[in-house]
């Protein structure tokens, strides 16, 4: 399986790009400072420097992919349009390409409370998470009215911290047992998992060490 990781430089891309090759994918690694973000070499791995506004750039990088892998981060002011404006080029290269199957990873806030709001509408929504949330909920939304199969992973708070093996998820709400944490290396193991189990097409996902 060929995989295009947009986010390949950042904590979970990292992750993602190691486990991929370590499971015999061939991974394409877009970013813009992919060549100085010491990846070691591999036969299966290919660098693409670009820029991910590019339509260009990114139709290219996703050409030929069987699946896109998105971990886009960026601020959390809401400043920072990388999240919403990145996901609706992606969107338009893949539906261009062919390329059908993208696991995306949002925030936590854009699962559902209990009363099937979301959670980044509760009153008690921490106040400083709900402009980077707002920006995961457009990305969201952008997948939902698109034609490809997706998965939203909505994760809590990141560990940079290799794989345990050891978590729980839950199809479109946080997980029964929440530590409101999951390591980058199970949310990587997670993503690569769902690419060929799709026990969660078009659904929100939530997880939790």
């Amino acid at each position: 399986m060929t995989v295009t990781i947009f986010g390949a430089t950042g904590m979970v891309g990292k992750q993602l790009v190691q486990q991929a090759l370590f499971m015999g994918f061939t991974v394409k690694a877009f970013g813009r400072n992919v060549f100085t973000s010491h990846f070691f070499e591999h036969e299966n791995l290919h660098l693409i420097q670009g820029a991910l506004f590019d339509e260009k750039e990114v139709f290219n990088a996703i050409m030929g992919s069987d699946a896109v892998l998105s971990v886009l981060g960026g601020s959390l002011d809401g400043t920072d349009k990388t999240r919403s404006l990145g996901m609706k080029n992606i969107v338009e290269q893949m539906e261009k390409s062919g390329v059908k199957r993208i696991i995306a990873v949002g925030g936590m806030g854009v699962l559902n409370a209990p009363n099937d709001s979301l959670l980044l509408d509760d009153e008690n929504y921490p106040p400083q998470f709900i402009p980077v949330g707002e920006e995961h909920l457009k990305a969201y939304e952008l997948l939902k009215e698109s034609t490809l199969d997706w998965t939203f992973v909505c994760p809590p708070d990141l560990v940079n911290a290799d794989v345990t093996g050891i978590f729980t998820t839950e199809a479109n709400y946080p997980p029964a047992v929440n530590n409101y944490k999951i390591n980058t290396g199970d949310l990587a193991m997670f993503m690569l998992n769902e690419l060929q189990k799709n026990q969660y097409n078009q659904q929100k996902v939530g997880i939790s060490n």
